[in-house]
């Protein structure tokens, strides 16, 4: 059988494209097929993609229906046990398949598997990094809220894959469809990031993965609320426990009366011991007091009775904000 299938879906990316196919080709490993998907390009891409004639590399074109769609006709179409993403305007470095390879076969458990990645700044490579945790277990609870995961670098077993259904079509759902998936995905088998650089992410304006609507955030806080509930077993539409995706996704004026934040910290406790298996690291336990001060910061600043009170609240709202992004967004450095 066939190891390993890298799914590169393809939008309007003639300037990157031809470099991103090049640092598959260029892989250390070499059992690999390569399934470039024109998502029905209407610029000079398609002459690009088939400039290409590597023996492992299949060609497919159809007519646009989006990343979601595009990445299910590749799952569909895959040859191998394990199925790798890859950007159209990102860089895996040489030995990112290789090395994912062999910790998926030392980890029969493991369904998902990232790595780091450096950012790159158009052309130019910079110093900050997408460093998401790698331990399992701080992975599942990290995920609870936000997407510890770059997709472009993500290899997935195919079976698990396949029984959760592929990526979410549903525009209610999608996008964030990497998020969603790995959301469905850390409920039937273990996930985890390699703590190497293996990607350079490509910072660009125009990338298939933020075509669509924008900005996405109400997806977001339904999926975050699904995965707390699924940890806590609290209800999903419990208002405290809504409070915790709101606040942590800036959108306080989803929460129409002000949170019970001893209740929050119960929730999030739950979901850490739901994650580690029942004993709460010490780190983890003061990042959840660390994040209940900032969601109740949150709250009083954006919502409560403070913004009646301060004439003039903008310094102090920007501050807080700042605050909110450092804990809550998608981490670099």
């Amino acid at each position: 059988m066939l190891k390993i299938s890298v799914l590169l879906p393809v939008y309007n990316c003639p300037t990157y494209v031809g470099a991103a196919i090049e640092s598959i080709l260029n892989q250390t490993f070499e059992d690999f097929e390569l399934l470039i998907i024109d998502d029905g390009s209407t610029d000079d891409t398609p002459q690009v993609l088939t400039s290409y004639s590597d023996s492992r590399i299949r060609h497919i074109r159809h007519e646009n229906r989006g990343l979601a769609g595009t990445l299910n006709v590749g799952i569909e179409l895959a040859l191998g046990k394990y199925i790798a993403r890859q950007d159209q305007d990102d860089l895996s470095l040489p030995e990112r398949l290789e090395k994912q390879l062999a910790y998926m076969e030392q980890h029969s458990d493991c369904a998902l598997l990232g790595t780091w990645a450096q950012i790159m700044e158009g052309e130019r490579l910079v110093e900050r990094y997408h460093k998401h945790p790698i331990n399992p277990a701080e992975l599942s609870y990290r995920l609870l809220l936000n997407n510890p995961f770059v997709h472009s670098s993500v290899m997935i077993r195919k079976s698990v894959l396949e029984k959760a259904g592929g990526y979410s079509t549903d525009p209610a759902r999608q996008p964030p469809e990497d998020y969603e998936l790995w959301s469905r995905l850390a409920r039937q088998a273990r996930v985890a990031n390699l703590p190497e650089v293996h990607l350079h992410y490509r910072e660009v304006p125009n990338s298939m993965s933020r075509q669509g609507p924008s900005p996405f955030r109400s997806r977001l806080i339904k999926i975050c609320s699904e995965n707390l509930s699924a940890a806590s077993g609290v209800d999903s539409s419990d208002p405290d426990l809504v409070a915790i995706a709101a606040l942590t996704h800036g959108a306080p004026d989803m929460i129409s009366k002000m949170p019970d934040f001893r209740r929050v910290g119960e929730i999030l406790q739950t979901c850490a011991k739901t994650s580690f298996g029942g004993s709460v690291p010490a780190e983890i336990a003061s990042d959840i007091e660390a994040r209940k001060a900032a969601l109740r910061g949150c709250w009083v600043v954006q919502r409560g009775p403070l913004t009646k009170w301060i004439a003039n609240p903008g310094p102090l709202r920007n501050f807080l904000k700042t605050v909110h992004r450092i804990l809550f967004r998608r981490q670099t450095s």
